[in-house]
């Protein structure tokens, strides 16, 4: 199953100010990326994501502005909560130290409540023991990392999550779908924002994530990444193009990030695929 990564976040840990720590980036976690952090103060717009997103402030207290009018003054041990499918505004008054952690709707599959300052002492162990897995990583781990992460989603259900759900969701169009697979095919290579697919479907960012995970059984994101390997491999099969060039035309940020990717997925590199063409 493939890993959890960064591509599957909403874009805070991109910023530059943010000074990463320690991840799961590498540890095949499949339903969780956990990073620690140093922040500096920020505000900020981030495009809604596949995941989840669970911050524990490590330092405080400090304030937090969610959107125009949402202010509140977090604590260290606050949580702040963020649901799959929203954009996010979001300003960060001071230097903080926090814990995110990146749920898939795979294994949370409800909506998250907008939180912000709730204290929930489960929580907050729960993700000081997965930053402690990773500061000891060892592969006899992930058995752990596996009942936290179970324990960790059904808490958060329970407690901060709200009916949504899949069966409530209307599937995208066949027309929809259409339109944003073409939208995809047209614009492999670059990086394409979920409002730029809902858009063109005429739906909200929000309800384009419900629907088009009704219609497909994935995420927009994965969906997308999907075409990126298969279109990746289509061109070793059958053109001379450098595996560098295939990953910029496909939308590969560079030739390893192709490489990553093709390994978690089919258990391979670009290379030994062209081979066994």
């Amino acid at each position: 199953m493939a890993e959890l990564g960064l591509a599957d976040t909403n874009g805070i840990l991109r910023l530059p100010w943010i000074s990463p720590d320690r991840s799961s980036a590498g540890l095949g976690w499949p339903d969780l990326y956990v990073s620690t952090q140093s922040e500096t103060p920020y505000r900020a717009s981030f495009d809604a994501a596949g995941t989840h997103l669970v911050i524990l402030h490590l330092g405080g207290p400090v304030t937090v502005r969610r959107g125009r009018d949402l202010v509140r003054r977090i604590p260290a041990g606050g949580l702040f909560m963020h649901p799959a499918g929203r954009d996010l505004t979001v300003e960060l008054g001071g230097p903080l130290d926090t814990v995110h952690a990146y749920l898939s709707d795979t294994v949370l599959p409800v909506e998250l409540n907008e939180e912000m300052g709730v204290a929930d002492p489960l929580v907050e162990q729960l993700m000081l023991a997965l930053d402690g897995v990773i500061r000891r990583w060892e592969p006899s781990a992930r058995t752990y990392v596996d009942h936290l992460t179970g324990l960790f989603a059904a808490h958060l259900a329970h407690h901060f999550g709200r009916e949504r759900v899949r069966e409530k969701a209307a599937w995208l169009s066949e027309r929809q779908l259409a339109e944003a697979n073409d939208l995809m095919t047209a614009r492999m290579a670059e990086p394409i924002p979920l409002a730029d697919l809902a858009a063109a479907v005429s739906l909200s960012v929000s309800q384009f994530t419900r629907r088009f995970k009704a219609a497909t059984g994935e995420t927009p994101h994965r969906h997308l990444m999907r075409l990126r390997v298969e279109q990746a491999c289509r061109l070793l099969r059958t053109s001379s193009l450098g595996i560098r060039e295939i990953a910029v035309r496909c939308g590969f940020s560079h030739q390893e990030h192709l490489t990553r990717v093709m390994r978690a997925r089919l258990g391979t590199t670009p290379a030994a695929y062209r081979r066994g063409r």
